[in-house]
């Protein structure tokens, strides 16, 4: 009995479990309806979001991969390869441009500090800012050397106001470059010098004590002192015993205006001549290797012409700069290691009538004539003006070259 009365309760509690059992079905259904409709309903929104955008994305690939095809019908039709060519060759010229641009700043900025240093240090500097110029022609001379400069006076080098003139209207400056005797107090050579040139007007006085084996000195401090007065787009070393046509060289030098770092002239590659005593020894041939080697390439002496960006260079570093025994070796070696484009000019460098006057015939006036034989015009103060006749490229040349 006690067991009955103890199970009892349970089945009471079971009973009224199962009397609420039916209520909790129809509840979880009702549940698990709403549940599986509003799943429906979320997977439809989803679904068709995800569709809305892929259809979107789908679209703007269509559009991209449209326009791209479109550009590349657009390139396909309008350029051509002559179009294309021209467009390479725009953008080599502005290269060039841009580079010339920037080595010129460069220079420019190492001139103005070099020039102050100098300045400061109280070395002979110009105090004016350098004159704008299209070239400066220095004319290598002598104090011994009155007669050889007549004589170019007499030809392809103006006196007086048409001086003046050829360098106010096209940028040309002309002047014999010379120095000092060396003798203390200045000499009778000084002095005969100093006659002349109140008297002309056209020299470059430089602070160097002439002799011809201190070519290589006198070439620095022309440059040095050149860059210091003018500022010009080519500097030019000639000789007084050569014969040059102002207007062929002022054209050819302007074909070049737009490269840095240009050296013209006729490039050579001489023997290093080891033996003493023979004209152009070269005491310091064994730097140039074993015996009978040659030179590298160089501009010979007898003129040369190099761009504002080397004189510059030259004119900063010419304390350090090595000078060998001949002066177009010197020059050569200067440039050597630097990024230089060499300009093989071989109308500077024509022989004398009959050569240079044929060629003027057929059309070709020579920038430059002299006798390899002499290292110039053999008998120079002789034969200059026979020359110009013959060779000249005219008086109005000059004044019509295109600069």
């Amino acid at each position: 009995m006690m067991a009955l009365t103890e199970r009892q309760p349970q089945l009471e509690k079971t009973k009224a479990l199962r009397a609420r059992a039916p209520l909790s079905r129809k509840a979880v259904a009702a549940l698990c309806v709403a549940c599986f409709v509003a799943g429906l309903m979320l997977s439809g929104r989803v679904s068709l979001m995800s569709a809305s955008a892929a259809d979107g994305s789908a679209k703007e690939s269509t559009s991209v991969r449209a326009s791209g095809c479109g550009n590349k019908r657009k390139l396909g039709e309008n350029n051509h390869p002559k179009d294309l060519l021209n467009e390479v060759s725009r953008t080599h010229q502005a290269i060039q441009s841009l580079d010339k641009a920037v080595s010129t700043l460069e220079m420019e900025l190492a001139v103005e500090r070099a020039r102050s240093a100098a300045g400061g240090s109280g070395t002979a500097v110009a105090t004016k800012p350098p004159q704008k110029a299209f070239v400066v022609i220095g004319i290598n001379t002598a104090f011994t050397s009155r007669k050889r400069r007549d004589s170019l006076r007499d030809t392809w080098v103006p006196r007086g106001e048409k001086l003046r003139k050829l360098e106010t209207e096209k940028g040309i400056v002309i002047r014999f470059v010379i120095g000092h005797s060396g003798a203390p107090g200045g000499g009778a050579l000084d002095r005969a010098l100093d006659a002349e040139e109140a008297e002309t007007r056209d020299f470059m006085r430089l602070d160097h004590a002439e002799g011809y084996h201190e070519l290589s000195s006198k070439t620095r401090i022309y440059f040095t002192a050149a860059v210091a007065t003018w500022d010009a787009d080519f500097y030019v070393k000639v000789d007084d015993d050569v014969h040059l046509n102002l207007g062929m060289l002022s054209s050819r030098l302007a074909k070049h205006r737009t490269r840095p770092r240009v050296y013209v002239g006729c490039m050579k590659s001489g023997p290093v001549l080891s033996q003493k005593g023979v004209k152009y020894h070269e005491p310091e041939y064994w730097k140039f290797g074993d015996e009978g080697n040659k030179y590298f390439r160089h501009a010979t002496g007898q003129i040369y012409a190099i761009s504002k960006d080397l004189a510059a260079y030259i004119s900063i570093n010419q304390p350090i700069l090595h000078r060998f025994a001949n002066e177009d070796v010197s020059l050569g070696a200067w440039l050597i290691g630097l990024e230089v484009e060499h300009v093989d000019d071989r109308s500077m460098c024509c022989a004398t009538p009959p050569d240079c006057e044929w060629k003027k015939r057929a059309g070709n006036v020579c920038v430059a004539s002299f006798d390899w034989s002499c290292s110039g015009v053999c008998k120079s103060v002789d034969r200059m003006r026979h020359i110009h006749k013959a060779c000249g490229e005219g008086e109005g040349a000059v004044w019509n070259a295109a600069i």
